[in-house]
């Protein structure tokens, strides 16, 4: 069973991992977007860690939605609102729960994806953080590191791909041969699940 703990100990594992690779995560965007992705998630993560440092929400579907409020008010752009929704989403799912299963987690974390891809029109294929946050979610009922693989494939399979969506796609076919950022920070997400869970 997960519990607040667990879900506290993911977000700050999350936080971490954007911390890690802020500079990377900014170097992806600056070729196809406004190369500010990795320090706005670092400025929301950190915002998340210290919130929830101070407030320790008492359930799981608590925490995620302190989470998801902190993002969207505090990082630039799309990714605030998409990574904010994501998390609210899965939490308001989960419900009141003081513990919740890996199966729970599951169909809640499906519930902030399909809130997310209404929210941004993308679907996978469309060169987004939808393309490793659905196969993550699929993997997710094998294990947290089947997840983080099948996330950190689909993050890397969106090198080829045209950009659809978001401000990439105003770049046409000079949007193909790099790595979306977005999908990148989703892989970290999901990659911090693993570290939280101690696998």
């Amino acid at each position: 069973m997960l519990d607040a703990e667990f879900f506290r100990r993911w977000m700050t594992a999350a936080a971490a991992a954007v911390d890690r690779e802020a500079e990377r995560l900014t170097a992806l965007d600056s070729p196809i977007g406004d190369a500010d992705h990795g320090t706005n998630m670092q400025r929301g993560f950190r915002a998340v860690e210290v919130t929830l440092e101070k407030e320790a929400p008492a359930t799981p579907g608590a925490v995620l939605q302190l989470a998801g409020r902190q993002l969207i008010s505090t990082v630039g752009g799309a990714s605030g609102p998409l990574y904010g929704t994501l998390l609210r989403r899965t939490g308001k799912a989960l419900g009141d729960a003081a513990e919740v299963t890996e199966e729970q987690l599951t169909d809640a974390l499906r519930t902030g994806v399909d809130a997310v891809m209404t929210l941004g029109g993308a679907a996978p294929g469309d060169k987004t953080m939808v393309d490793a946050l659905v196969p993550a979610v699929d993997a997710l009922g094998a294990s947290f590191r089947a997840a983080s693989a099948a996330a950190e494939e689909g993050a890397l399979a969106t090198t080829p791909l045209q950009a659809r969506k978001g401000r990439a796609s105003y770049l046409g076919e000079r949007s193909i041969g790099h790595q979306d950022p977005g999908a990148t920070s989703s892989a970290l997400l999901i990659a911090a699940l693993v570290e939280a869970a101690g696998e």
